[in-house]
């Protein structure tokens, strides 16, 4: 039998994970698009959701034949996103009860987002910044998701080992940033379904997220 591989920290995704941002993300996105005279549809999902403002610019640009810069998109829709968030940072259901509960049995957290560092900083200062041991944001690794460089840094700064730590995603995107740095994933989707898959739980919300789950979790991957 394998040995049991301790839990050493949960690495949480932000936006559609711990907040209800996912979707003023896509309205900042829909919003854009229709200046730029689109509609977004699912099959644009991929480059919107759980991806960076960057990524999501030159999307916009692409698919509206460069009606506008990609630095006046990507300005636009931070803008807008920020705007967004500030009026409406919401923690979703079991967010701050599982955050809690981690600490009280001195899990480390870290937050691992693809979103930059004004708008993490919001969030941050919204669900209490001592809730968290570090965070990472867009821009502060050498790739972002779907790339394992953040999960990898997060893993990294907290001095833990890929295979004891548990990140909690909501997107596709996300799933696989955390899976490429060997980090085993709970996926609760937000607006793109999420298959199960080895070394990977989906739940339907955090209130169904508890310390068991993530143990077995590990002990299953580690099978």
């Amino acid at each position: 039998m394998p040995s049991r591989t301790t839990l050493q920290a949960v690495l949480f995704d932000m936006d559609g994970t711990l907040v209800d941002t996912e979707g003023l993300w896509w309205q900042a996105a829909e919003e854009e698009a229709r200046q730029l005279g689109l509609t977004l549809s699912d099959a644009d999902v991929p480059d919107v959701l759980g991806r960076a403002v960057e990524h999501t610019a030159a999307h916009l640009h692409g698919i509206s034949d460069g009606a506008k810069s990609e630095a006046s998109i990507a300005a636009a829709l931070d803008h807008r996103f920020v705007e967004l968030v500030s009026q409406q940072v919401v923690p979703l259901p079991g967010a701050l009860e599982l955050l809690d509960g981690l600490a009280d049995a001195g899990i480390r957290t870290a937050l691992v987002s693809a979103s930059p560092r004004h708008v993490v900083d919001l969030v941050l200062d919204a669900l209490g910044r001592r809730r968290f041991a570090t965070s990472f944001a867009a821009g502060e690794t050498p790739q972002t998701k779907p790339a394992p460089d953040p999960y990898l840094a997060a893993v990294h700064a907290l001095g833990a080992s890929p295979e004891g730590c548990v990140a909690v995603e909501d997107t596709p995107t996300g799933v696989a940033s955390a899976e490429a740095a060997g980090v085993a994933v709970v996926a609760v989707p937000s607006l793109t379904p999420i298959a199960p898959g080895p070394g990977r739980a989906v739940v339907r919300s955090l209130l169904d997220v508890d310390l068991s789950l993530l143990q077995r979790l590990l002990d299953s991957a580690a099978a």
